[in-house]
């Protein structure tokens, strides 16, 4: 048996190939109850993301064509549209894969910790129906300690690398705590949505969101538990805004210096934070004149991101030879499931047990009983030694896996067949 990965990603496929072989939540259980159905796969997980779909699996050596087969039917895919993107990764490669996945190691943005979640969804789906057996078991719980120490040992997450989470950083920066701020987002487009779940998770106290169509503006501050505006109101509110962040495509400045200058002055010189990341820009550079107003443009975010990002690939250099080495402990404990260990290991036992019985027989002569009731002591000691652990292991073993056992007992002891 090896253990396999056959999977796509952002490396390997567009995103209209990711789309059509991927697997929603909804479909996982079914499809894994499907695939362990597959003679010789003894165990199977699926993680699905926008960016990656892996199949992991215990299976035959020669399975790799026909797990692709099936997952070929599954998509219901053209002819070597998953050829032509796949990859498949054997025991090590495996291994070593799945502790870089779940530490952002191989992630369109290095370092983000979306995938550990992720991964963690596919094992619970996997442990619901039951397709889960002891090494990936092992191998999901390995991985999402290594992800965790990665995490603690470098600074692979620590700095923000994306303009989104840049931008609301900057805010926990001025203001440590976002629950008493009112935010002033302008625009309501992609970027202004990503900041505003971003501000949202950081329980920000208040939004209102401003824009050219009132109704689009209506839509997302309804979203977000906020209050909309049109941009001609924006003079208005902008004394009880401690955050203003724009993004339109306006041409000319939505903002000029006058506007807040009054509206500081009606705030009593407690702080602004103003961040333009509009191109061509929404806001005046001459606010940055006004004291009280921290004004910073879509380039200032960027060289943050990009020294950011310097950390993180110096982190990742870290959290690769971390991996190596936990890669390496998780081999080992494959290698101590090689059969000729485990035989090595029941023989051993089977000696011990053995040797136990004879110095207890030895002391039974020197004591004067006779030969057939040591050597019926003899037999009867050492068949309940030998078959105690097994028995207990069948008596308390749940359904599913007393069936298991059965089967393997069966085979293991050579039992005869039951007689009918």
């Amino acid at each position: 048996m090896a253990l396999l990965t056959l999977g796509l990603s952002h490396h390997s496929a567009p995103v209209e190939t990711r789309e059509r072989l991927a697997f929603t939540e909804a479909e996982i259980p079914e499809a894994l109850i499907r695939l362990r159905g597959l003679s010789g796969v003894s165990e199977a997980a699926i993680l699905s993301t926008c960016n990656r779909t892996e199949i992991f699996a215990v299976a035959s050596l020669d399975h790799e064509v026909r797990l692709l087969d099936w997952w070929q039917r599954e998509r219901q895919a053209p002819a070597g549209t998953i050829a032509a993107h796949t990859y498949v990764l054997r025991d090590r490669g495996t291994v070593k894969h799945s502790l870089r996945v779940a530490s952002g190691l191989d992630s369109m943005v290095l370092g983000e910790p979306q995938i550990l979640g992720q991964m963690k969804t596919a094992f619970a789906l996997a442990q619901g129906v039951k397709s889960l057996g002891p090494v990936l078991y092992r191998l999901f719980q390995h991985s999402f300690s290594v992800a965790k120490l990665v995490r603690s040992e470098t600074e692979i997450g620590a700095h923000p690398v994306s303009i989104a989470y840049a931008a609301v950083q900057m805010a926990h920066h001025i203001f440590s705590d976002l629950r008493n701020q009112s935010v002033l987002l302008i625009g309501a487009g992609e970027t202004i949505q990503l900041l505003a779940r971003h501000l949202k998770t950081s329980g920000v106290g208040r939004i209102v969101v401003a824009n050219r169509s009132l109704e689009k503006a209506q839509a997302l501050a309804t979203s977000l538990g906020g209050y909309a505006i049109s941009l001609a109101e924006i003079a208005t509110h902008l004394p009880e805004a401690d955050v203003v962040i724009s993004c339109t495509a306006a041409r000319g400045f939505i903002l000029g210096k006058e506007p807040v200058a009054h509206a500081l002055a009606r705030r009593r010189r407690k702080p602004v934070l103003m961040i333009d990341l509009a191109v061509p820009r929404d806001l005046d550079p001459a606010i940055s004149t006004l004291e009280d107003v921290y004004l910073y443009t879509l380039d200032d975010l960027k060289a943050v991101i990009a020294g950011n990002m310097k950390v993180r690939e110096n982190a990742a250099k870290q959290a690769e030879a971390l991996v190596e080495d936990h890669a390496t402990q998780f081999e080992r404990w494959l290698e101590s499931r090689d059969a000729g260990v485990t035989i090595r290991r029941l023989r051993d036992q089977a000696r011990i047990s053995r040797d136990d019985v004879l110095e207890k027989a030895a002391r039974k002569l020197a004591n004067g009983e006779s030969p057939a009731a040591v050597m019926a002591f003899v037999a009867d000691t050492l068949t309940n030694k030998l078959l105690h652990a097994p028995s207990k292991a069948l008596r308390s073993a749940d359904v599913v896996e007393q069936s298991q056992l059965m089967d393997a007992a069966e085979r293991l002891f050579d039992l005869p067949p039951l007689e009918p």
